[in-house]
C-alpha cells in the first residue's frame, strides 16, 4: 500500500506541475505542490513564502516568478512583494476583478473577548445567567488587561464584544434593556472603548430566540428593531461603536425575508441617532463567506439601505474559518480560503461597490494554521479596498487550553500571546 500511495502521488504532482493556475490562483509556496505556472496575461507573485500567488501582468522566460522586488511586511507579519501593490505596466486593463492600485491596510484587525455569550447555543437559546462577563470585578478574565496589550504590544485596533440579546433583557423577549445587567455588560464595552479601539456590539443569537427565527415564525421584526433602538440610543454618541446586528444566522427558510428583518434593524439603528457608526449585515449559513454569493445573501442584503435610501457604512458581516469543516473545532487548518471564498467574494465586491468584514476567523495554534492562516490574511492585506479586516476567535474568558485559544498569558506585567496571534494575526 504505501508504495501504490507514493507512485499515486509522484504521478499526481507531475501531472499537476505541468498545469497552469488561473488568474489569482495559487502557483507556488513552501508546501505547494501544485501548477507553478499562470496562464496567459498573469504572473507568478511572491507574496510570502508560502503562498504564491497568479497576478495580472506578463513574466518573462527568464524569471517567471517575481522575486526580486523589495518586501514589505503586512498585518500577520509576512513579507509581501512590493511589486503587487500596484498593477504591471503590462496589466489587463482595470476592471471590478482586478487587484486594486496601492489598497492600503487593513482598516480593522482585532480579535473577540468572549464570555458575555457564554449560555448561547447555536439554536437561539441563551441563558442570562450562563453569561460570564470577562472582567476581573466580575470574576471573569482581565477582559480590559487583555485589549489594552493587544493595542499597545500588537496593533490591534478592533475588538468584538459578543452578547446574548437574552442576557440585555434578563430573558424577557421584547423586554426592555435590564439595567443590572446592562452595565455590566457596559464596562466591557468602557474598557474597550478606554483603549481607543473600534468595538463590536455583536447580538450573539444566529437570528433566533429560544429556537425560534427572527422575522419568520419567531420574535417579529419590531421586537427586533427595539432591542436596537435601546441598543444604538444608549451609544448613539460614541463612534467607535461597531453594530453587530446578529452573529450567525443558518437555516434561514427565506432569505429575502431575513433581508427584511436586517433592513429593521438597520432603520432602528440609525432613527436612534446612531447616523454615521459602521453596521454589519449578516448572511445565511452561519454568515459564511463562501456561501455568501451562492445562498443568495449577498442579493438579500444588497438591497438594505440606510433610511436616506444610502448604503454608506453599510458592511457585510462574514466569517471563515479553516479546518476541514469549516467549523471553527479543529486544531488542525487545511485551507487558506482563497480560491473558495475570498476570490469569490472579493470579484463580487468589487464589481457591486461593497465592502466585507472577516468578524469571526481562526484556528489552532499549529503548524498547520500558521500555514495557511498567514496565507489567508496576506490574501485580505492585498484586497483591503473591500476586505476592511479581521477579527479572530477568540480572547476573553477562553482558556489557553480552548482549540482555539487566541488568549494570551500573563505573568507579572509581561503578556505572551498564542502561537497564531504571534505568527499571523497580529499586525506588529
Amino acid at each position: 500500500m504505501q508504495t501504490v500511495l507514493l507512485l499515486t502521488c509522484a504521478t499526481w504532482y507531475a501531472l499537476s506541475v505541468h498545469a497552469q493556475s488561473s488568474l489569482y490562483g495559487q502557483c507556488g509556496g513552501i508546501g505547494w505542490a501544485g501548477a507553478t505556472t499562470c496562464v496567459s496575461g498573469s504572473v507568478c507573485t511572491v507574496l510570502n513564502d508560502y503562498y504564491y500567488q497568479c497576478l495580472p501582468g506578463a513574466a518573462s522566460a527568464s524569471n517567471p516568478i517575481t522575486t526580486s522586488a523589495p518586501t514589505t511586511t503586512p498585518a500577520g507579519g509576512s513579507p509581501v512583494s512590493s511589486s503587487t501593490a500596484s498593477a504591471p505596466s503590462s496589466a489587463p486593463s482595470a476592471s471590478c476583478s482586478d487587484l486594486p492600485t496601492n489598497p492600503g491596510p487593513l482598516r480593522l484587525v482585532g480579535v473577540n473577548i468572549a464570555g458575555f455569550d457564554f449560555g448561547c447555543s447555536t439554536d437561539g437559546t441563551c441563558t442570562a445567567s450562563g453569561a460570564w462577563p470577562p472582567l476581573l470585578q466580575y470574576y471573569g478574565a482581565d477582559g480590559a488587561g487583555q485589549m489594552q496589550h493587544f493595542v499597545e504590544d500588537d496593533g490591534y485596533n478592533v475588538f468584538r464584544l459578543p452578547v446574548g440579546w437574552q442576557f440585555l433583557t434578563n430573558n424577557v423577549l421584547g423586554g426592555d434593556l435590564n439595567e443590572t445587567n446592562v452595565a455590566e455588560y457596559d464596562a466591557l464595552v468602557q474598557a474597550c472603548l478606554a483603549t481607543g479601539a473600534s468595538c463590536i456590539i455583536d447580538l450573539h443569537n444566529y437570528a433566533r430566540w429560544d429556537g425560534e427565527i427572527i422575522g419568520q415564525g419567531g420574535p417579529t421584526n419590531e421586537q427586533f428593531a427595539a432591542i436596537w433602538t435601546s441598543i444604538a440610543t444608549k451609544y448613539a454618541s460614541e463612534d467607535k461603536i461597531i453594530f453587530g446586528v446578529m452573529n450567525e444566522p443558518h437555516d434561514i427558510p427565506d432569505i429575502d425575508t431575513w433581508g427584511q428583518s436586517v433592513q429593521a434593524a438597520v432603520t432602528a439603528i440609525r432613527q436612534a441617532g446612531a447616523t454615521t457608526q459602521l453596521i454589519l449585515l449578516p448572511g445565511n449559513d452561519y454568515t459564511s463567506a463562501e456561501e455568501f454569493i451562492s445562498n443568495g445573501s449577498a442579493d438579500a442584503l444588497n438591497v438594505v439601505t440606510n433610511p436616506d435610501g444610502s448604503i454608506t457604512n453599510l458592511v457585510f458581516d462574514v466569517h471563515k474559518y479553516l479546518d476541514s469543516d469549516n467549523s471553527g473545532t479543529n486544531a488542525e487548518c487545511v485551507t487558506n480560503n482563497i480560491d473558495d471564498a475570498w476570490e469569490p467574494l472579493t470579484q463580487w465586491l468589487r464589481c457591486n461597490g461593497r465592502q466585507a468584514f472577516n468578524t469571526e476567523t481562526g484556528g489552532g495554534n499549529t503548524a498547520s494554521c500558521e500555514t495557511y492562516m498567514c496565507q489567508q490574511v496576506t490574501y485580505q492585506q492585498q484586497n483591503s479596498d473591500v476586505l476592511l479586516g479581521y477579527v479572530g476567535w477568540a480572547a476573553g474568558n477562553f482558556m489557553n487550553t480552548y482549540v482555539l485559544s487566541e488568549t494570551p498569558t500573563e505573568s507579572g506585567s509581561t503578556w505572551t500571546d498564542a502561537a497564531l496571534v504571534s505568527a499571523c494575526m497580529a499586525p506588529k
